[in-house]
């Protein structure tokens, strides 16, 4: 099996996203991170956050928690370089933060065309650990080369939410949340509970989304920080596989909108690149 580029990119700019398809130019070595954060402040709004369809099913203009996550992902992925936007989604995700400082699932939108029900009814008065998680968790990992994100105190309150969030679970997590609480674990580096969440991952990495769509379930991939090498040795060979005759990949959940069917597999093809090629198989 072998990972074919120029198909990937040519996937990219026949269905691809700017954004996306200057993440994979920076990927490939073909791309600069300044190209990059220019087509991610395009998502920006003036309060700091994200919105506009940064999460691709949540395509309403407000600054959503789910719109810090990926703008976070690409001050990752252009790491050293940084960048003072993302000190700005520090401050606007204080200011959203709730009394416990956790962030809400996401927060109201005036039109909810495109936006996948579970965003656009979702109760804005209280703390989900997922959403805190998901972008807490790649925070910490842009705050490992941007000391303005390292020492903010948001960073701080929702590190405290998750800790305890994590701390108290007795049952099975969802799944969606689970891995995100995986993740924040690894990147913050708490090894003690991240072990003690392993015990909800089974062996093979497989957890079923509990109401996706049929067939929708993480993988090793998902929870590699507590899935066994075998695992993930495995997992990267099927990833490798999946790359379509038209060069991207694909997903295994439901899009809400023409558009998000599109971005999801630019996005997803992105990351399998970023994965592949992290693991030494591009």
């Amino acid at each position: 099996m072998s990972v074919d580029l120029k198909r990937a990119g040519a996937f990219l700019a026949g269905h691809g996203r700017v954004l996306d398809r200057r993440r994979f130019e920076l990927l490939v070595g073909q791309g600069n991170p300044e190209a990059v954060l220019a087509a991610v402040d395009g998502y920006r709004n003036a309060d700091g956050g994200y919105g506009w369809g940064l999460e691709p099913d949540l395509r309403a203009g407000e600054s959503q928690p789910a719109g810090a996550l990926h703008a976070f992902e690409v001050f990752a992925e252009v790491g050293p370089v940084t960048t003072p936007r993302a000190k700005e989604l520090c401050d606007w995700l204080d200011e959203v933060t709730l009394e416990d400082g956790g962030l809400p699932f996401a927060l109201p939108t005036q039109d909810p065309t495109g936006c996948a029900p579970f965003w656009a009814q979702a109760d804005p008065t209280v703390s989900t650990l997922q959403s805190t998680a998901f972008a807490a968790g790649m925070a910490h990992r842009v705050a490992k080369h941007d000391p303005a994100v390292a020492k903010h105190p948001w960073l701080a309150k929702a590190t405290g939410y998750c800790l305890e969030a994590i701390a108290a679970m007795e049952k099975q997590p969802h799944a969606i949340e689970l891995s995100f609480a995986v993740k924040f674990l690894d990147a913050a580096g708490d090894k003690e509970l991240l072990t003690r969440l392993g015990r909800f991952v089974p062996a093979d990495g497989l957890v079923p989304v509990a109401g996706g769509s049929e067939g929708e379930t993480l993988r090793g991939l998902d929870f590699a920080p507590v899935v066994s090498e075998d695992v993930i040795e495995a997992e990267l060979d099927r990833l490798e596989s999946r790359q379509q005759e038209d060069g991207g990949w694909t997903v295994d959940f439901a899009s809400f909108s023409p558009a998000a069917a599109l971005e999801w597999r630019g996005y997803a093809t992105v990351m399998a690149v970023s994965t592949l090629t992290r693991a030494g198989r591009v």
